[in-house]
């Protein structure tokens, strides 16, 4: 007798084909669009954990740094209108920073589909341009179809987000279960001949100088980097927040290039004759406003790498493009034989720089922020994760840090505020028994505070660092510089931050002098508890580099 196919619901297929691909964690905020799922996912509980956020842009940044750290995708539910409009940051973040990512969307039903249904959107159009690709699944037996394609998509290439969409009836409608098997990512391999080229010219360089950046790295790939950078003695920076590529103690690291770099990092790139991009775009935070290089064509020998053959040639013509995944790569480097030490001093010189650029400053005030950091680099582990969004204070977590393991820097390279609440969060979600410090600016830190609830409803052990001072600091430089003294939309009412995090049932203190920061740090990490330090940070310390004073003094 012939035995009927299995039948179920498309909510329940959502969940087969996620858990097929193997999802573990799925982050969220529930909505009625997509309730199916929600209840399909409740008899999965055992397999595939669903995280309740509070905000959809904090939801959505937490796939996303689930993606940074494991290379699978992340996976976000949203509702349909309001939820989508504020999961969209961390779409954009997904696409610019190369993470793969997938958003699911509750959609209306196809039945009042382009009529301006309640809260209808039509998601394509919406998400087009910052995804790589948003589809509707219109139809229940096509959901494994879908789903298979958006895993390859978000890893293959140059990894980024997609977008699918799921109207109500698709969801509540039955299909059969079709037989499937996991996503495998795909990658392309640089052949013979364009290693052959690349030590040509790494053997004809006098001065050359490795950029590394991007997505996909795996920890064998920087293995295998560290191997190569060893056998050649190569200097190395990192590109705008990837600076956990290498470990940033090797002797070949060099410093990254970021917004308030440190000078000789940007001088050392106008002076190489050889640069081999690895990885990078190099987009318009890590070539300074794309005045590091010439366009189109760099007086520099260009060696550009890159998993997307669209990012090849798009600004810069590289005198060799190589297509490859970063791990492909990496180990056809690890296997190059060589021994060049003709640039040996200009190695040694651009590490010298390095370690000079971290000793602290003097800056305004009781507390110094270069310092602070200077200690939380060598009291906390190697493996520790440190996450941040964006703002001034940043400035001083990427100059004084140190990251010394893989996957220990969550950043968004997309300059979105309010990313470090949440991806700490979902770092901690990933790797229990590591230590995560998440650092905020007071605006920033506003934008996703929320989220400290749900650290708090999944006992979550974070270390929040606050470093306020009572504005927004990138805004206010950039009107100190232009308009000096007229301060316009950027100064700060704050909650105290100390009564916020107690009511979460969270250790906190504030921090107003350098010297007392050792001991809170030490209660901070000894509560049972998530804890949260308020580090009172003196306006005038608008920067590691300047102060508002000075910036005032220039404009006369």
């Amino acid at each position: 007798m012939e035995q009927r196919p299995r039948m179920l619901s498309g909510a329940r297929l959502i969940v087969e084909a996620l858990l097929l691909h193997g999802a573990d964690i799925l982050f969220g905020v529930p909505g009625e669009s997509y309730l199916g799922v929600l209840d399909a996912i409740l008899d999965a509980q055992d397999r595939l954990r669903y995280i309740t956020c509070r905000q959809e842009g904090g939801a959505a940044y937490m796939a996303e740094a689930y993606g940074k750290l494991t290379g699978r995708p992340g996976i976000c539910f949203v509702t349909r209108g309001p939820g989508a409009c504020n999961a969209a940051i961390g779409l954009h973040t997904a696409f610019q920073d190369s993470t793969p990512m997938i958003l699911f969307i509750g959609q209306v039903g196809t039945d009042v589909v382009e009529r301006e249904a309640f809260q209808e959107i039509d998601y394509r159009r919406m998400f087009g341009p910052v995804a790589k690709w948003v589809a509707q699944i219109d139809r229940p037996d096509r959901i494994a179809e879908f789903i298979s394609r958006a895993f390859h998509t978000a890893v293959n290439g140059r990894p980024g987000p997609v977008v699918l969409v799921l109207p109500e009836d698709s969801q509540s409608a039955s299909a059969a279960v079709v037989s499937s098997r996991s996503y495998a990512r795909v990658a392309t391999y640089p052949g013979s001949g364009d290693m052959l080229r690349l030590k040509e010219l790494l053997t004809a360089a006098r001065r050359p100088l490795a950029i590394v950046g991007g997505g996909g790295w795996t920890p064998e790939a920087r293995l295998n980097l560290q191997t190569f950078v060893e056998t050649f003695d190569l200097p190395v920076i990192s590109s705008f927040r990837r600076q956990d590529i290498l470990d940033n103690d090797d002797l070949r690291y060099a410093g990254d290039l970021s917004p308030g770099m440190n000078p000789a990092v940007a001088e050392r790139v106008r002076s190489a004759d050889l640069i081999l991009a690895i990885g990078t775009r190099l987009g318009e935070m890590t070539s300074a406003g794309y005045t590091l290089l010439d366009i189109p064509s760099p007086r520099q020998a260009l060696v550009h790498i890159h998993p997307g053959a669209e990012e090849l040639g798009r600004v810069y013509q590289p005198v060799l493009a190589i297509q490859s995944g970063m791990p492909e790569f990496a180990e056809a480097l690890a296997g190059l034989s060589g021994n060049q030490r003709g640039w040996s001093a200009w190695r040694a010189q651009a590490r010298k720089d390095y370690e000079a650029w971290q000793e602290a400053v003097e800056q305004p005030g009781s507390l110094n922020l270069g310092e602070i950091l200077l200690h939380i680099r060598q009291r906390l582990p190697a493996d520790t994760i440190v996450t941040n969004g964006a703002g001034n204070y940043a400035t001083w977590v990427h100059r004084f840090h140190r990251y010394r393991s893989a996957h220990t820097q969550l950043a968004p390279t997309s300059g979105a505020m309010g990313y470090g609440v949440p991806a700490a969060i979902a770092a901690k979600l990933i790797f229990p028994g590591r230590a995560v410090v998440a650092f905020a600016g007071d605006g920033c830190f506003m934008m996703n505070g929320q989220e400290l609830a749900t650290a708090a409803r999944y006992g979550l052990k974070i270390l929040f660092v606050v470093v306020n001072n009572g504005m927004y600091g990138t805004i206010r430089m950039h009107q100190e510089r232009e308009y000096p003294t007229r301060i316009s939309g950027t100064t700060l009412l704050n909650p105290d931050f100390i009564t916020l995090a107690s009511a979460y049932g969270f250790h906190a203190e504030a921090v107003e002098r350098t010297e007392d920061f050792a001991a809170a740090l030490e209660r901070a990490l000894a509560a049972p508890t998530s804890a949260l330090l308020d580090l009172k940070l003196d306006p005038d310390a608008i920067s590691p580099r300047t102060t508002i004073t000075a910036l005032r003094s220039n404009r006369r």
